[in-house]
């Protein structure tokens, strides 16, 4: 079975994929990925020619809707790829899997979170929750988040001074960078978070954008039974 992997990245869906069944992997990214693990070709996700692919994921950039536009992004415009790939992906008559961040405008979405897979480093919770939006085949019941269900407890003051206790929790976003108190959170180096993700072979930036394995094996064993 062969796999069409859009907006790809550094590859974290595409080794889900890999590691649920699929045989081919090709990845198309504008931006040069040299460290995806499987056939990469540098282009245009929105022109490239979907033909002779069993089925297609797609990870359209997501700035126009994460959080952190509200910060760090404020002031700048960012494209919409959504409603335009599922356009193109939609008249294919393929299954097909687009993800995104909480926000983006997907059509009936489930939402995967790393508590759910038991994603974890240092005895920290790995929460990183991302939409899908799959037509094509159906999927199982979703588990539920399982946020502070193992893992040790920080202690974090209340706003009335009371002292409180919260699950421990690894954040991925940035370029990565050592271990400090930060907004009474741990801010964990880029080995546990790599560690986290379930990914060994990307850089700090590259962890930051990537989709953890564990989803999309998930997603993919579902859509290789539907094939």
């Amino acid at each position: 079975m062969r796999l069409l992997d859009l907006f790809c990245g550094a590859g974290g869906a595409a080794m889900g994929y890999h590691r649920a069944g699929f045989d081919e992997i090709v990845g198309v990214d504008i931006k040069p990925q040299p460290r995806y693990p499987f056939t990469f070709v540098q282009g245009d996700a929105m022109t490239y020619p979907l033909d002779g692919f069993d089925a297609i994921h797609a990870s359209p950039p997501c700035q126009a809707f994460t959080t952190i536009r509200k910060g760090l992004w404020k002031d700048r415009e960012h494209p919409d790829y959504v409603a335009a790939i599922r356009e193109r992906l939609s008249v294919r008559g393929v299954p097909y899997v687009i993800e995104n961040v909480p926000g983006a405008p997907l059509v009936r979405p489930f939402l995967l979170c790393g508590t759910m897979f038991r994603l974890r480093a240092k005895n920290a919770e790995l929460r990183r929750h991302r939409l899908f939006e799959v037509q094509g085949f159906g999927m199982a019941m979703v588990p539920p988040c399982a946020h502070g269900s193992y893992g040790r407890k920080v202690p974090t003051s209340g706003k009335d001074g009371s002292e409180r206790y919260w699950p421990a929790t690894i954040e991925v976003y940035g370029n990565g960078g050592g271990s400090s108190r930060r907004d009474s959170r741990q801010m964990y180096p880029h080995r546990d978070r790599a560690v986290a993700m379930g990914i060994d072979w990307m850089n700090g930036e590259e962890l930051s954008e990537a989709v953890p394995p564990a989803y999309t094996e998930f997603i993919g064993k579902q859509l290789l039974e539907a094939l």
